[in-house]
């Protein structure tokens, strides 16, 4: 999961995000983007420098480049938490990244002058109407490149008031978590399963196709496969099958083809290792072939999970109707 924390100046953003912090979740700032830009051109990170390096930033690359940079790098097995988001566009492509939730901080202009001054950082202002003008600029503006504050407080799925103790608000943050992070949907089986036999297809050696398999038995993997060519066999990649190595065009040569398939692959390793995949179901990223159908038949397997069909998959489809073999395409 991952909680964008977004409000105006000295609100208590970075609290929040210590808070998120200490249940877990790593935090990410949208503003290290634009401090490193400032750091190769060895510049201050003043406020005002930032304000306008990520508004000539949003100008060059678009109006969610902050946004977009930093989640290029985001592993997917944990939660974050992201602050300094100050644009519309930012928002976007964070919730089109995936589950997002977005936390509105606020408090009142004059706590939160008192707290700019507290706190003495480069570039804050020094009286309350300075104060005042500077967050202006940042609220709205007519140029799409410049911060837009008030739009992306419109998109806030929760907003926390912050005029209070640190506790008050570790108590408005506790209640929005249990009601908005831990209940969420799980992938099913199915995608479960299938998401493992994609990554299985990135070892594959073919230079054809890549294509991978995960045969599973009450919840549990037995055992993968991918196409590539046999065990001691110089790999296709390195020249090792004459028919790929050759360029042959699709459905000719095939007499040349010294690739194993990913189900055959799957349906051999668990023999090899004395596992029986008698009643279980097989995970494909391909429809199988007609060989590779008789061998999943032949074997016992229950079921035929697969995403992308097969130019002549109807008759391997045919037959495991036939043979009482359930067949389902997902994806």
């Amino acid at each position: 999961m991952r909680v964008g924390v977004a409000g105006p100046n000295a609100a208590g953003k970075g609290e929040v995000v210590r808070l998120l912090e200490r249940r877990g979740f790593y935090p990410v700032s949208l503003s290290d983007v634009i401090r490193e830009e400032l750091e190769r051109e060895r510049l201050e990170p003043t406020r005002e420098n930032m304000i306008e390096r990520g508004r000539h930033l949003r100008e060059r690359f678009g109006p969610a480049v902050l946004a977009e940079r930093v989640q290029r790098n985001l592993p997917g097995d944990r939660n974050h938490v992201i602050d300094s988001i100050r644009h519309p566009a930012e928002v976007e492509s964070l919730r089109a990244g995936g589950a997002f939730l977005l936390i509105w901080l606020d408090a009142s202009p004059q706590v939160r002058f008192e707290r700019s001054r507290a706190r003495g950082r480069g570039g804050d202002a020094q009286t309350f109407e300075a104060f005042e003008a500077l967050e202006a600029r940042e609220l709205q503006s007519t140029n799409p490149a410049a911060q837009q504050l008030l739009a992306v407080k419109a998109l806030a799925d929760e907003t926390l008031r912050n005029d209070g103790s640190l506790a008050a608000l570790e108590e408005q943050l506790g209640e929005v978590l249990r009601d908005k992070l831990f209940f969420r949907d799980r992938p099913s089986w199915d995608e479960y399963f299938m998401s493992i036999a994609r990554v299985v297809s990135s070892r594959s050696n073919c230079i054809k196709r890549k294509v991978g398999a995960v045969i599973a038995s009450d919840r549990r993997i037995i055992s993968t496969g991918y196409n590539g060519t046999p065990r001691g066999i110089r790999n296709c990649n390195e020249g090792g099958c004459p028919r790929c190595a050759g360029a042959a065009e699709s459905g000719t040569r095939l007499d040349e083809c010294l690739c194993s398939h990913a189900e055959e692959n799957a349906i051999t390793q668990s023999a090899y290792h004395g596992v029986t995949v008698r009643g279980g179901t097989i995970y494909t990223t391909f429809c199988p072939c007609l060989m590779c159908t008789k061998m999943i038949i032949n074997c016992g397997l229950g079921e035929v999970v697969y995403d992308a069909h097969f130019p002549l998959g109807d008759v391997s489809i045919g037959l495991f109707r036939e043979a009482g073999v359930k067949i389902r395409q997902i994806g």
